[in-house]
């Protein structure tokens, strides 16, 4: 039985393949089933981000089950994907131990160090609960990957001037052809990203926001909370051609923005430029698009390289940072590894808990009852010696007859250690 981390990124596979695997929010509990259903799979998450589409596993076999599973599967209303064998990294115990902590830390992501990941991981995690599909394994590693996450970002840099996806794409919008103080923006769509955005544009005082949402209820709730004006996804033609920068960020598996309708917004503008950041996987804007004259198309790919300098500048904490998760990562696999000891060391700390407690209940008794207090102590401490020690005694005992002898020696040792701590705490300091 093994860990298993396996999927593809923004660095394995260009946006056309990861939105064929891009699983959204409604799909995850039917994907979770399926995995779960694998023979050989015991326990399953899946991630699925802008970014990465991940699948993080225990299975008895060597994980070729779900490298075919999830190379083979397209996420939620997509055409079949063929095969993406190639594209796929694969990471098995430790190895995958460090790729989720990375992952968590922000170490993996486009934006070097960006702190939406962690929220999503999280929200990977509790689907995968709700769908019945965590064990105690993947919980225990997902648990202790937050507090890997936690400490990175607290104890380094990394977390510093948090830069998100939105806010790399806003800074390109800014240092475009449009001031964002004389332009009209367009945002469509109405969840995190979207948000992030409409924080960020406001901060550069951008002169008018439209947001547009298949809700319009949830278009009017991010329109008020940062002075715009809310659409219906549908008037989105009567209002592209008012826009001089458009923003898009839907779960919608088909563009929301055809090239037609840039097109005639185009002309309708008389040509004046429009930038369009497209920052949905699966793509919110047609790929045509970009063919358009005077209409600059950019993808969540081509922020890779506005990006770059960001990367540059965090090096540094980064590599603190990674230093961090090896140290977790050889925490984990050392509680990994003396897993099967915690129970028998559990359940001989709950029986010295229950004779301690039972031997000073029948103490109190018999104080209460007026017998000599020397007399309670000096049986509270026989009858409470013997009880701690009959177990471990017999269980000694019964090794020796066996002929195995490692129990008996490392008792001895153990004695050994607290006699000579006992002797250093009597001697009188020089």
């Amino acid at each position: 039985m093994s860990i298993f981390a396996l999927g593809i990124n923004h660095q394995s596979a260009p946006v056309a393949l990861r939105e064929r695997v891009a699983f959204a929010e409604g799909a995850l509990p039917q994907a979770l089933a399926a995995v779960r259903a694998l023979p050989q799979v015991r326990e399953a998450v899946l991630l699925s981000t802008c970014n990465r589409t991940e699948l993080y596993a225990v299975a008895d076999d060597d994980g070729s089950s779900l490298s075919d599973w999830l190379a083979t599967h397209p996420g939620d209303g997509a055409a079949g994907t063929g095969d993406l064998h190639a594209y796929l990294y694969r990471h098995r115990d430790r190895d995958a131990v460090r790729h989720l902590f990375r992952v968590a830390t922000g170490l993996d992501s486009l934006v070097l160090g960006e702190p939406q990941i962690l929220g999503q991981v999280k929200q990977a995690w509790a689907a995968a609960r709700a769908a019945g599909t965590l064990g105690s394994q993947l919980d225990r590693l997902f648990q202790h990957a937050f507090v890997t996450a936690k400490r990175a970002r607290s104890e380094t840099r990394i977390g510093s001037s948090p830069v998100s996806v939105a806010s790399v794409a806003v800074r390109l919008a800014q240092e475009s052809f449009t001031r964002l103080s004389d332009a009209t923006v367009l945002l469509i769509g109405a969840g995190e990203t979207i948000e992030l955005a409409a924080r960020h544009l406001v901060r550069a005082d951008v002169k008018r926001l439209l947001v547009a949402n298949r809700t319009l209820g949830h278009a009017q709730d991010l329109a008020s909370r940062h002075g715009g004006v809310a659409l219906p996804l549908d008037a989105i033609g009567r209002h592209l051609s008012q826009s001089d920068v458009v923003f898009s960020a839907t779960a919608s598996r088909e563009p929301v923005l055809l090239s037609s309708d840039v097109e005639a917004a185009l002309r309708a503008r008389r040509h004046r430029p429009m930038l369009l950041m497209d920052l949905a996987v699966p793509r919110d804007i047609d790929p045509e698009v970009g063919r358009l004259r005077d209409a600059y198309l950019y993808t969540v790919d081509d922020l890779e390289r506005s990006v770059e300098d960001n990367r540059r500048n965090r090096r540094e904490a980064a590599d603190a940072a990674e230093a961090i998760i090896e140290l977790q990562v050889a925490r984990y696999a050392e509680a990994l590894a003396s897993g099967p000891l915690n129970e028998p060391l559990r359940r001989l700390r709950a029986h010295g808990e229950a004779a301690r407690a039972e031997a000073l209940a029948r103490a109190r008794q018999q104080l209460a009852n007026g017998r000599d207090p020397e007399a309670v102590m000096e049986l509270l401490a026989h009858t409470l010696t013997n009880r701690l020690l009959h177990a471990p005694t017999a269980a000694v005992r019964e090794a020796a007859a066996a002929g195995n002898l490692e129990l008996a020696h490392a008792l001895e040792r153990a004695l050994r250690q607290a006699e000579d701590t006992r002797r250093d705490a009597a001697d009188p300091a020089p």
